[in-house]
């Protein structure tokens, strides 16, 4: 009786290793939507600027080589050894985006990634997800898409949202509803909140 033994070819196994090495650092694109969404947005850019030594200006400023780990799951490096948040802010009203663009880490972000309507949802799911959110929802992908393929090795979108307004919910789900058919096997995880009775 003979055996049969498979035998990898060794470029193929090179080939496989390359792969692994090079999406060892997997990126995630942040999204934050509606008034809840960005307030937390904000908070967490603080937070993981701080964490990775990274001024507000996104420019490095740590002090050990352990803040440099895993920068890139959440910043892109700019010219200039500038780190720019990997992240999309939205709300279907201009008020919180442009006090966000106006505030300290407001020029750490993307200009073109701050995406807002002018009218607002006015705390009603049905207008954030058929009319005032339909209307901003391609624009808004086109920037998610564009972040995405900036990734060398994409992991997945988080989203932080509100279930209990117009813009986060509304917007959230249509969105996240977009997204999912367009990156089905990429991570989708949301930090929602949930009001309180």
């Amino acid at each position: 009786m003979a055996i049969l033994r498979f035998v990898m070819p060794f470029s193929h196994l090179s080939c496989h290793r390359a792969l692994y090495l090079h999406c060892s650092m997997r990126e995630i694109v942040s999204i934050q939507v509606g008034q809840c969404g960005n307030q937390i947005g904000s908070k967490f850019w603080e937070v993981v600027s701080s964490e990775h030594g990274v001024n507000p200006t996104g420019a490095y400023e740590g002090d050990s080589d352990l803040q440099l780990d895993g920068i890139n799951v959440f910043f892109n490096e700019a010219s200039g050894g500038r780190y720019v948040p990997r992240a999309v802010l939205a709300d279907l009203e201009p008020g919180l985006i442009d006090s966000i663009r106006a505030g300290p880490y407001g020029q750490a972000f993307r200009p073109d990634n701050f995406v807002s309507g002018q009218t607002g949802a006015g705390n009603n799911w049905a207008k954030g997800h058929y009319t005032e959110g339909a209307e901003i929802v391609d624009h808004l992908l086109d920037v998610c898409r564009k972040e995405a393929e900036s990734c060398d090795c994409l992991q997945g979108f988080q989203l932080a949202h509100s279930l209990g307004g117009g813009t986060g919910s509304g917007l959230g789900t249509l969105l996240i509803s977009k997204l999912r058919e367009e990156y089905s096997d990429r991570v989708m995880l949301t930090f929602s909140v949930i009001p309180s009775p």
